[in-house]
């Protein structure tokens, strides 16, 4: 979601972790897939991290909540267009993106299907899109001729500004004088502050850090267009999940329960947990980004996709005439099959482990 840069490992580091005895790995070809094992039998994900971040399946990962399946980690990438790409084109066997990124990379051709939500914006976390407070920006129609940084076009960013602007009445000929100027999530606060843009998206540390110095308010918020909202989902090849099925769902179950013990757990034990897999991960990253965690961002119970949350976008493309009319069908992009808050294993509020949880 954010800036599209990305880290390799050293090719040094991937030989080593390739010839280690504990870990040693070879190519299946049973059951006609190429799918790769270690040692005692587990499947092999390949993935792109986020530096400085746990995702909830690495946390999964460390929790044990995984029996079939062990993680490779490619590099780090901070695109979501970008990482689900990358699953579409075999380099990595899933990603996470924005679901309208999501959407139009599987009407582009793309054999992908969404199997579990990613991210997306709760109480307490969220993208806002902040303008100076000495601007004179007040309303959406002070935008036209404005330019708007965000991360990347194609994804989140673009589409909830968009969106904002249309339901605040403008046309979509005043929204097209709108510009969308790209701004790596790192250099947003400073390209807003010194006028190089008049609106900038900022989520995370990067909203945390600008509020705390203060001059600048948000002008709307992604919570302020539709709610607490799951936004992006986890996909997989289509071709994977048919030659793989266990360790897909594997992986669904297990990052479900992690997503939940995300939204259940005081914030204290998630950032020591954090610290514990960042620090064992060995990958010299800032821990300092920790203190601005605040939630999962993931307001449904273990993270279930909603048709709503696809079909949104799909609306979205095809009233701006980027997709033909009942090309997509939100049912055709996900499937929840796999999911315990969904599949009946678990009742749909349930913990971790499917206990009960006492209300709030």
């Amino acid at each position: 979601m954010l800036s599209t840069t990305f880290r390799r490992r050293p090719l040094r580091a991937l030989a080593a972790a390739l010839v280690a005895p504990a870990v040693l790995a070879v190519v299946t070809a049973c059951g006609g897939t190429d799918a790769v094992t270690t040692a005692d039998g587990k499947t092999v994900l390949r993935y792109q991290g986020q530096t400085g971040q746990v995702t909830p399946y690495e946390l999964a990962d460390n929790l044990g909540y995984f029996t079939k399946i062990s993680f490779q980690w490619e590099g780090d990438t901070t695109s979501g267009p970008a990482n689900i790409q990358a699953a579409a084109t075999k380099q990595v066997e899933f990603g996470s993106a924005f679901n309208g990124a999501v959407v139009k990379l599987a009407a582009g051709g793309a054999p992908v299907q969404a199997v579990l939500s990613s991210y997306g914006s709760d109480a307490k976390s969220f993208t806002g899109y902040f303008v100076r407070d000495n601007a004179g920006i007040t309303n959406a129609r002070d935008l036209i001729g404005k330019k708007v940084g965000v991360n990347t076009l194609g994804a989140h960013h673009e589409f909830v500004t968009r969106e904002w602007l249309h339901q605040q009445g403008l046309s979509e000929a005043e929204i097209k004088q709108v510009q969308l100027i790209v701004v790596p999530p790192v250099n947003t606060e400073e390209a807003l502050r010194s006028g190089q843009i008049d609106v900038g998206a900022l989520g995370s540390v990067f909203r945390e850090t600008a509020v705390e110095r203060g001059g600048l308010h948000p002008l709307f918020t992604d919570k302020d267009i539709f709610g607490e909202f799951d936004y992006g989902t986890y996909v997989f090849r289509k071709d994977y999940i048919a030659q793989n099925p266990e360790a897909v769902k594997d992986f669904v179950q297990g990052t479900a329960r992690a997503t939940r013990w995300l939204q259940l757990t005081p914030r204290d034990q998630v950032v020591a947990k954090f610290t514990e897999i960042i620090n064992r991960r060995g990958r010299n990253e800032n821990l300092k980004l920790l203190d601005y965690w605040r939630s999962p961002g993931l307001p449904v119970p273990g993270a279930v996709i909603a048709d709503k949350e696809i079909q949104i976008w799909i609306d979205w493309l095809e009233r701006n005439g980027e997709l033909p009319k009942g090309k997509i069908v939100a049912k055709d992009l996900f499937t929840n099959k796999d999911n315990p808050y969904a599949n009946g294993t678990y009742q749909p509020t349930s913990g971790p482990t499917g206990e009960v949880v006492a209300a709030k």
